[in-house]
């Protein structure tokens, strides 16, 4: 797929900011999508620059208020409004959108190209989806709300980003996107079950045996010969969690079992259970025990 200066580096440079770090997913196998963190605390007094028609759309998340935003599209003035945290913004791609960036701001933007809604469709059993439908002001969006902001620690370390988990949230803000502002409604009714036992074995091989959370949430999937969004939704229905928190909880019982061996430094143990480093680890168990790994282990000794 051709860069595109929806996310990343592209979009720093229309936004005027040095970096925007990003992630991307490959959870469709026909079409990119990624996830951005933008931030700038000394504002340029210019719009933001134009972009190359893409058919794509860009999906906001504000992380602080932005009032009286001039905002454009094709060259045209749309609107002048508030943009408080925690709402929404949908741009268009092919019509050029800009604002003036007058102001300190942060916002998380969701890249959501038009192949990634067709994938969406096509796997739903659904109709191609045509404009989105939405107003050019600020929205409240609970969904989008939660999922941009279950990304900001992902965003903080792309280097330790587990990539299940952004395929999953990407997956979900697209299949969002797509029935609320799309209209999408599947065309025959879903199907009910969860996997077959033979699929959940399977699963669970492949989510063990990349401890590091970096194997694609599609190969899981089609190793069970299903599509990405019906394994994400059998695996839930099967299993009482998500493919990326199931594997989270057998990391952290994976370190219980080496935190027994008072030989493992704690680093070693990380590394082990697929985690960045040791204060990857710390986060985590702590998060999920209630205490740390080191106090963890001297406890077994008390």
């Amino acid at each position: 797929m051709a860069s595109s200066e929806g996310y990343g580096q592209g979009l720093a440079e229309r936004l005027h900011i040095e970096r925007a770090p990003a992630i991307l997913s490959r959870v469709l196998r026909t079409a990119d999508m990624a996830v951005t963190e933008t931030r700038c605390d000394v504002p340029v007094q210019e719009l933001s620059a134009s972009f190359q028609p893409e058919d794509a759309f860009l999906i906001t998340l504000t992380l602080r208020d932005f009032p009286n935003r001039e905002y454009w599209e094709e060259g045209r003035l749309v609107s002048v409004s508030d943009v408080r945290v925690g709402q929404t913004c949908i741009h268009d791609l092919k019509r050029n959108p800009t604002a003036r960036l007058d102001k300190p701001h942060h916002v998380v933007f969701f890249y959501l190209p038009r192949g990634a809604l067709d994938a969406i469709a096509e796997d739903a059993d659904a109709q191609r989806i045509g404009d989105l439908d939405y107003k050019p002001v600020a929205i409240d969006d609970a969904t989008i709300s939660g999922l941009g902001t279950a990304m900001l620690p992902a965003l903080s370390h792309p280097d330790r980003a587990n990539q299940m988990f952004i395929d999953h949230v990407l997956l979900g803000l697209g299949i969002h996107v797509a029935q609320t502002y799309g209209g999408m409604r599947p065309l025959s009714p879903p199907i009910r079950g969860g996997l077959a036992a033979w699929q959940v074995r399977r699963a669970k091989e492949i989510l063990t045996a990349n401890l590091d959370g970096r194997v694609p949430l599609n190969e899981v999937a089609r190793a069970c010969g299903l599509s990405v969004s019906y394994f994400a939704r059998a695996f839930r229905r099967s299993v009482g969690v998500a493919p990326h928190n199931w594997l989270l909880t057998f990391r952290v019982e994976v370190a219980k079992q080496k935190l027994r061996d008072g030989r493992l430094s704690l680093r070693d143990v990380a590394l082990a259970c697929g985690f960045a480093d040791q204060s990857h680890l710390t986060q985590v168990f702590t998060r999920s025990v209630g205490v740390s790994p080191g106090a963890w282990r001297r406890a077994l000794d008390e």
